[in-house]
């Protein structure tokens, strides 16, 4: 069954990451969730697709949960269909000018409708410990530069990994490295944003504990 959110009842949209317990290394925090962003297209290179499917199924097998957008459609619903069959919990999040496109993914652990585009990129990030980024579009790269850009204030202290799949994201990290060089980005800043060569290494990093450090 679908849960609805307002903006009324919902918490803080940011919270720092959880401290590991005692006997944990220093500066490890466990991480429960991931909350992958990607697109509500396949894209024309299967190779977006087989990795969206191989994210899913590495996050269920390091025995974390899913939050993601909760479409079925695209790499949204692939990522979350292989998770579901690997046996993770899977939680969307879906504005519900979405769900009424009969987009909303009906076999999740959880769907939560909320009101707007922004309360469901705030409720992501308060259901999730670390940020994946498969390939996308606008909205993508939109919730991709917004989580940096928390981070960088210091707002959260949560992993974003990009996944680089066949290259995609190769044009993104080059304007990057280029707003370094102009003096816009800081380098300390720059590498907040990790960069994985896969789904299987981008949750590894995610279960190593990488945060901000």
């Amino acid at each position: 069954m679908a849960t609805s959110y307002s903006e009324e009842t919902m918490t803080l949209p940011i919270k720092p990451g959880i401290s590991g317990d005692e006997s944990s290394p220093p500066g490890w925090k466990p991480v429960r969730r991931a909350a992958v962003y990607c697109g509500s297209a396949n894209g024309n290179d299967p190779a977006f697709l087989a990795e969206a499917v191989a994210l899913g199924e590495a996050i269920a097998a390091a025995g974390l949960g899913l939050v993601y957008g909760g479409a079925s459609v695209g790499l949204m619903g692939a990522v979350a269909d292989a998770a579901l069959k690997s046996g993770a919990e899977v939680i969307g999040v879906l504005p519900d000018v979405l769900a009424s496109k009969e987009i909303a993914h009906t076999g999740l652990s959880s769907l939560e409708l909320v009101t707007t585009m922004h309360e469901r990129k705030a409720r992501m990030a308060e259901l999730a410990d670390a940020f994946l980024v498969l390939p996308g579009g606008y909205g993508t790269l939109e919730e991709l530069l917004e989580v940096v850009t928390w981070a960088q204030l210091r707002l959260h202290d949560k992993p974003c990994i990009l996944i680089n799949t066949a290259g995609y994201w190769d044009g993104l990290l080059a304007f990057l490295d280029t707003a370094v060089a102009a003096g816009f980005l800081k380098q300390k800043n720059r590498g907040l944003l990790r960069v994985a060569g896969n789904a299987v290494e981008a949750v590894g990093m995610v279960v190593g504990g990488f945060g901000l450090g």
